[in-house]
């Protein structure tokens, strides 16, 4: 009865009852076929009509149950067409916009319909600034974890880390460098690590473990503040977690160390500056100068400026952000490369072939890829492009872009997170590093440098690095310039080699992890002094190997290791003993004793260990000792040969 009733009421108005779907193409062909299509499979049950720009369509007698309108693209005619469907069905509209998210405009929620009629992402049409009556409140999860690592020790130094992320995987330059300084740093220090996740929480996080004593794990809040909102800068408010704080209450240990400007709220003893933020913000107001860049630049100088003047003790990439924090005592810990992992090999013969590597999640990555794509590869000659773009690149490209896909270029093999990109480089002839607005230093620099690969440069690309265009980079600004110089190291074989093996040298001079590595020990250890000191071994602490080099690691005032030396011959040493009391043994005592004699030679150190020790020939191996040879017969009681092991200092 009821649907007879509505069919009568229909006709009696002179209406079909039922309602037909309107695709109203305003806006680019590509978008407006995509959403077509979308449309159709979401309502497959009705006709559908299609509406150009130019098309006068006659729907009398037709009643518009639903159309799909696309906002983008500033054509005159395309505004036109809005208009038109707006005035056909004002309450019908399914708004696509150019990322093909879709909303249904609506008088009932006529602040989201405007914000999203004007461009806004759906994902923040519903923020509102915190004076907003009714806003919605920040979503607080709580699926926090703390996982133990390895063993803690009496014997190291506690200190604490909070980052914005868990420094595994290696998917990122931030990511390489904090894994690789814990990596350095695990001898002397017991760290309690703090870190935000997005998404699901991390599994695979063992390499973390071997090196860490608790990880501590928050997942990241989503807030409802629309960015230009705050008077601090949003990406302070998107980590502002009372979780976090929460966690760091229960299980922070020794002095805390905080990683990047927007965790600096949190207080601690240590803030790294990973890149001078305002200075960033600078570029992009340079750059664009907009109201919204400004009110950035603003919000990040005051926030990060108040920052600076809080902490004791301030960490900067390089000696350029020392003078931009105005710091004079801020401790300059570089970034560097992993040199025996990054080796040298050979470039791939008679290829034409550029690397791009940077994580779309950075913006700046964006911005360098848009500036070689669109301006540098055209004057390219006969080049192909690998990209390394990092881990969801095109959901960070549509942000960023508003384009739902990566350009579509010739001879460009793109990828996304890459766990090794050690083979990228060795197919590679030349490096390209475009940036064009950084703050910083690159690590993809460095780890080019270490692979002997020539890198092309902006100056952007390579600052704080203090090196020498020419000799071991070539530095071009402009597109022209950027081009000109990589055709000239294509066409060059013995200009690339020169340039790579300069490179490579000077990456081995200044800028080996284990060297940075100290740099950082040392500043822990002015806030969290080494609970195991060393001093030379008294004749009875010494007992039989008295007249040699004898020196005894001391722990709350009692010895509990004993190392013996002696001298060989000039520049070459002998191990003789190594011990550590029963109680305190599975502490690293005998690891943190042997390391703090080897890193005051400049030599090499032989020694012998029984065949069938094997913790005693990892702990060796683990402090950098090769197999030098094997003498049978060599331990008696019982019989068996003795293994022969050298450390060479590089």
């Amino acid at each position: 009865m009821r649907g007879l009733l509505r069919r009568i009421w229909f006709w009696l108005r002179g209406v079909d009852p039922d309602a037909v779907v309107v695709t109203f193409r305003s806006g680019p062909a590509d978008l407006c076929d995509q959403m077509e299509a979308e449309f159709r499979a979401l309502i497959p049950a009705r006709r559908h009509f299609v509406v150009s720009p130019g098309d006068k369509p006659n729907f009398r007698g037709l009643r518009i149950g639903m159309s799909a309108v696309l906002f983008a693209g500033d054509a005159p005619g395309d505004r036109a067409l809005r208009w038109q469907a707006f005035l056909l069905a004002p309450t019908k509209i399914l708004a696509f916009n150019r990322r093909l998210e879709r909303h249904h405009l609506h008088w009932t929620s006529p602040v989201a319909s405007l914000l999203f009629w004007f461009g806004v992402p759906l994902d923040r049409i519903w923020h509102r600034p915190w004076f907003w009556p009714f806003r919605r409140k920040p979503l607080q999860r709580i699926d926090c974890r703390v996982i133990e690592g390895r063993r803690p020790s009496p014997a190291r130094a506690k200190v604490s880390v909070l980052t914005p992320y868990a420094p595994w995987p290696l998917s990122h330059g931030g990511a390489v460098r904090l894994y690789n300084l814990l990596r350095q740093c695990a001898l002397e220090f017991d760290v309690t690590l703090f870190c935000f996740y997005e998404g699901d929480m991390p599994e695979d996080l063992d390499p973390l473990r071997q090196v860490c004593a608790k990880i501590a794990l928050a997942p990241l809040p989503r807030s409802f503040e629309p960015r230009w909102s705050t008077m601090e800068p949003p990406e302070v408010h998107e980590y502002r977690s009372p979780l976090m704080a929460r966690l760091l209450a229960e299980h922070r240990a020794g002095p805390l160390q905080v990683e990047y400007t927007q965790l600096a709220g949190y207080g601690g003893d240590i803030l790294v500056e990973h890149d001078v933020t305002f200075d960033l913000y600078r570029q992009v107001h340079h750059r664009s100068a907009t109201l919204s860049s400004w009110w950035n630049l603003y919000r990040w100088r005051r926030f990060e400026t108040a920052a600076l003047a809080r902490y004791t003790s301030v960490v900067v990439m390089s000696e350029k952000d020392r003078a931009l924090t105005g710091r004079t005592d801020a401790t300059v810990i570089p970034n560097g490369v992993d040199l025996e992992r990054f080796l040298p090999r050979s470039e791939p013969a008679g290829t034409r072939r550029l690397l791009f590597i940077g994580s779309f999640r950075h913006f700046p990555n964006m911005v360098a890829f848009q500036f070689l794509t669109k301006q540098v590869l055209p004057l390219v000659r006969n080049a192909g492009l690998t990209v390394v773009a990092g881990p969801d690149p095109l959901l960070h490209w549509r942000s960023f872009t508003g384009d739902l896909r990566l350009p579509g270029l010739p001879a460009v093999d793109m990828h996304e997170f890459v766990a090794d990109v050690r083979p990228l480089y060795e197919q590679s002839n030349l490096v390209v590093v475009p940036t064009l607005e950084s703050a910083g230093t690159n690590l993809k620099v460095l780890e080019a440098m270490a692979m002997q690969r020539a890198v092309v440069s902006t100056s952007s690309g390579c600052a704080g690095l203090d090196l020498t265009d020419g000799v071991h980079i070539r530095i071009a600004d402009g597109a022209t310039a950027f081009a000109a110089a990589v055709n000239e190291l294509l066409d060059s074989v013995s200009l690339r080699r020169q340039i790579a093996g300069q490179a490579r040298a000077i990456a081995e001079e200044r800028f080996a992890w284990q060297g940075i590595g100290k740099l950082q020990s040392s500043l822990w250890h002015k806030l969290a002094p080494a609970p195991l000191t060393f001093r030379d071994s008294t004749p009875a602490e010494a007992g039989k190997w008295h007249g040699n080099t004898c020196s005894t690691a001391v722990l709350d005032g009692r010895p509990v290791g004993l190392l013996a030396t002696r001298t060989v011959a000039p520049g070459e040493h002998e191990i003789l003993y190594v011990e550590t009391v029963p109680h305190h043994r599975g502490q690293g005592i005998a690891r943190i004793l042997l390391a703090q004699w080897l890193d005051q030679l400049s030599s090499s150190v032989f020694l012998e260990v029984r065949e069938s020790n094997l913790p005693a020939r990892r702990l060796y191996e683990s402090l950098g000792f090769t197999l030098a040879g094997i003498r049978p017969a060599y331990y008696s009681d019982p019989e068996e040969p003795g293994i022969v092991m050298r450390f060479q200092k590089c």
